[in-house]
């Protein structure tokens, strides 16, 4: 029987880390990316994943975590977030850009790299 693998980018304790549980139970091998990977240490020995350091909005960043795992991935989920609340004339619009390179560029150059 072949393992299937699973690719979590914007590992956090939320949605995601539900996921990865389930993956898991369900016989997944899992790797789990994140800007921050250090915080991914405990659900990583839950689940006994590999943890990567990616800042998903970095194209070089997000090559190396798609050349550290090769042709073995099944399922990609992209689920980074980067939030920027309060009236519109209030925000700094560098904060507003960040927002949109994590969610939106971020999703693109996954998408790009896993298809």
């Amino acid at each position: 029987m072949t393992e299937n693998t699973a690719l979590i980018v914007g590992v956090g304790d939320g949605l995601s880390a539900s996921l990865a549980r389930l993956l898991h139970a369900n016989g997944y091998r899992l790797a789990l990316a994140a800007r921050n990977s250090d915080k991914l240490a405990p659900l990583a020995a839950e689940t006994e994943a590999e943890t990567i350091s990616c800042n998903a909005a970095d194209a070089d960043d997000v090559e190396r975590l798609f050349a550290s795992i090769g042709d073995r991935l099944d399922v990609v989920v992209y689920n980074p977030s980067a939030r920027v609340r309060g009236p519109i004339a209030d925000l700094d619009p560098e904060a507003v850009r960040n927002a949109i390179e994590v969610t939106a560029f971020g999703a693109f150059l996954v998408g790009q790299a896993a298809a």
